[in-house]
């Protein structure tokens, strides 16, 4: 029997918990992507991460919010607080949801985005993660998300490509946003990021 196919999904998480949500889906075995900035802790707030960390290890339990390096802590800040993206089967996605829907008497988690008739789990296009993530992992300053439906007011441009600079490799399409004309990156039906002002000659056309 052929081995079922990884895709890529996204969850909208409910009360902000990604964190919970990243443990959740951890604890099914699937890969995650969070996209969170790493914010060095300095003063009273490092001091109180030492000791939650502290007694996490005590438990021998680790924390998804905070990361040791040496005499370090770093913070994971969450880009958006109420979405989180996962690998999985579609044969994982039923018995998910429903725990996401029904967790034993409580309140529900999140869902799985759908596509816009409902009718199947939305599969994010291997490529268009891979340039969402190229985005978010890039360290560059300046971004911002949109719904779906904030993206419908901005007018397309074309699709380029950045020949240089931190985004290099990142394709999108220019709008203009807030006065401004920026790179915008989709995932289709879930969210869009906007980078920072990008000089036209760091852009390269792309046939689609």
């Amino acid at each position: 029997m052929d081995k079922e196919q990884l895709n890529w999904y996204a969850v909208k998480v409910f009360y902000n918990k990604v964190f919970e949500m990243e443990t959740l889906l951890h604890d099914h075995g699937l890969t995650t992507y969070l996209a969170a900035e790493k914010r060095r802790l300095k003063g009273p707030a490092h001091t109180a991460a030492r000791r939650k960390l502290a007694l996490l290890q005590e438990e021998h339990k680790t924390s998804p919010r905070y990361i040791q390096e040496g005499p370090f802590i770093y913070e994971r800040v969450p880009m958006v607080s109420s979405l989180i993206f996962f690998q999985a089967t579609e044969s994982d996605l039923s018995a998910l949801e429903k725990e996401l829907k029904d967790p034993s008497g409580g309140s529900p988690k999140g869902f799985i985005y759908k596509t816009p008739d409902w009718k199947s789990y939305a599969v994010i296009p291997q490529r268009q993660m891979e340039i969402f993530r190229l985005v978010t992992d890039s360290g560059a300053s300046g971004l911002d998300f949109f719904s779906p439906d904030d993206i419908a007011l901005y007018k397309e441009g074309g699709k380029v490509r950045v020949t240089e600079g931190p985004l290099q490799g990142v394709e999108g399409y220019v709008k203009r946003i807030r006065k401004d004309r920026r790179l915008l990156v989709c995932l289709d039906g879930i969210i869009g990021v906007a980078t920072s002002y990008i000089p036209m000659q760091f852009l390269e056309p792309v046939e689609e």
